[in-house]
């Protein structure tokens, strides 16, 4: 193990003992290395990693801050009695960056499903591998899930990965060399960062507006230097939840059939926006469509799934399998038997109704400030009030026991750093969402001579 991860080790262990506090700035790297008598490109290397483990957040610049701790006590309540002049609480952290939904009786939904599965002459065949193609039942299954009014895939265009990220990973894999540049949002999914970086894919940024990414800016970067391909999330976009308009779709689709462009369209948080025409319905010899579920059901037990053009199957599918993607066989069993009994249906109907909850705390909790979102999402996007910035207001939420998502982290190009913050709102309770929520808000009407926290 490097030095530096020798030295990422020692502050894990002073954030973990509570001598670093939540919301604690670390030196400069510069004063870093000089006092730690190492490099400075040494010192990056360490911070680089505490950020990679979760453990800071910042930007060279403008400061490191340790994050609140993933599990135990973490910074101050919630709210302490008679900070925001209401009820107050004595809640533990509440973790906003994870968003994973879970309908009320979920398990006791999921359950009656799973059990013929334990049969042991079922249990044996549910065992065996599961090739990238999956079954005919799986294909049929995940066509019938995917299916909106206008746009229905052929089951022979299903392939099946073991959650979403892997299929996003696979369709990149087969489509893009090393070196190769691919469009995406100037606001995109933090995993496509992580993704295109190990396979040594470039990221460009592209323009959108209201209505969604801008065909023109697409023809523009082609121009300046071809695109291997180009990854959007046209419906309930990561992290600023909009939604692209039906003929913004059909011009984009145009634009990429006249650069003979592939795409992939990740659709992972669709089923819980007004069933539309996806933009595989405008351009499906050229759309890799990625789904899966890890938001529909749960996360632990979970199916990616791809629609990809018929010359195109091979190529993939030969991606899942040198990359180790593929789904496992239970998992796709219990996926076609929940999609069979209705299950599926009855957790997205559910959650449709939870997702709409949790926007209405949203609203009234932070009524006033510039936050963008849906009313199907579950997540929003807060712009934050002058002068905050997107590092010191999440160190400040961490010293209050609370995780936010800052704005950089989906950013792709270096320096255009929103300020501004995700607010993931499917997995923490909804009493501790409301707490949360509040105490954010109370944090972010502060003078900014007192944003640093308790």
């Amino acid at each position: 193990m490097g030095d530096y991860r020798r030295i990422a080790d020692r502050i894990a262990e002073d954030i973990a003992g509570g001598r670093l506090k939540p919301g604690q700035r670390l030196p400069p790297q510069r004063v870093f290395a000089r006092r730690r008598g190492i490099a400075p490109s040494t010192a990056g290397r360490v911070y680089g990693e505490l950020v990679r483990r979760g453990l800071v957040v910042g930007e060279v610049g403008r400061g490191t801050f340790v994050r609140a701790a993933p599990d135990g006590p973490a910074g101050r309540a919630l709210v302490e009695a008679g900070e925001t002049g209401g009820t107050g609480g004595t809640g533990g952290p509440v973790n906003l960056e994870l968003n994973y939904p879970s309908a009320p009786g979920q398990p006791e939904l999921l359950a009656p499903v799973l059990a013929p599965l334990l049969r042991p002459d079922v249990l044996a065949e549910a065992l065996l591998p599961a090739a990238a193609t999956g079954t005919a039942q799986a294909r049929e299954a995940a066509a019938g899930l995917l299916a909106t009014p206008g746009w229905r895939p052929g089951p022979e265009r299903l392939l099946f990965t073991g959650n979403a990220r892997q299929a996003i990973a696979a369709v990149l894999a087969s489509l893009v060399r090393p070196g190769g540049r691919v469009g995406v949002e100037q606001l995109t999914y933090p995993l496509v960062k992580e993704i295109a970086a190990r396979l040594g894919i470039t990221l460009v940024p592209l323009a959108g507006d209201a209505a969604g990414l801008l065909p023109e800016a697409v023809a523009a970067a082609h121009r300046t230097a071809p695109l291997s391909a180009l990854y959007v999330q046209p419906t309930l976009h990561n992290p600023t939840s909009l939604t692209t308009s039906g003929p913004r779709l059909a011009e984009l689709a145009r634009v990429l059939h006249d650069l003979d462009l592939p795409v992939v369209e990740d659709r992972i948080w669709s089923f819980l926006h007004e069933p539309g025409v996806p933009l595989a319905a405008h351009a499906p010899s050229l759309t890799h469509v990625v789904d899966g579920l890890s938001k529909r059901v749960a996360p632990g037990l979970t199916v990616g799934f791809l629609v990809v053009p018929p010359h195109r199957v091979g190529a993939v599918a030969h991606a899942v399998r040198s990359g180790g993607w593929g789904a496992g066989r239970f998992a796709l069993e219990a996926a076609v038997r929940w999609a069979a009994e209705g299950t599926v249906a009855r957790l997205v109907a559910a959650k449709r109704a939870d997702a709409g909850q949790r926007q209405r705390i949203l609203a009234e909790e932070l009524a006033g400030f510039a936050v963008r979102s849906d009313p199907h999402a579950y997540f929003a996007w807060w712009e934050l009030p002058a002068p905050w910035r997107a590092d010191t207001f999440t160190a400040a939420a961490a010293a209050h026991g609370i995780a936010v998502t800052p704005g950089p982290a989906f950013a792709v190009a270096p320096g255009h750093t929103p300020d501004a913050v995700r607010l993931g709102l499917a997995s923490a309770p909804e009493p501790d969402l409301r707490r949360a929520l509040r105490t954010l808000a109370h944090v972010a009407a502060r003078r900014a001579g007192d944003r640093s926290g308790p």
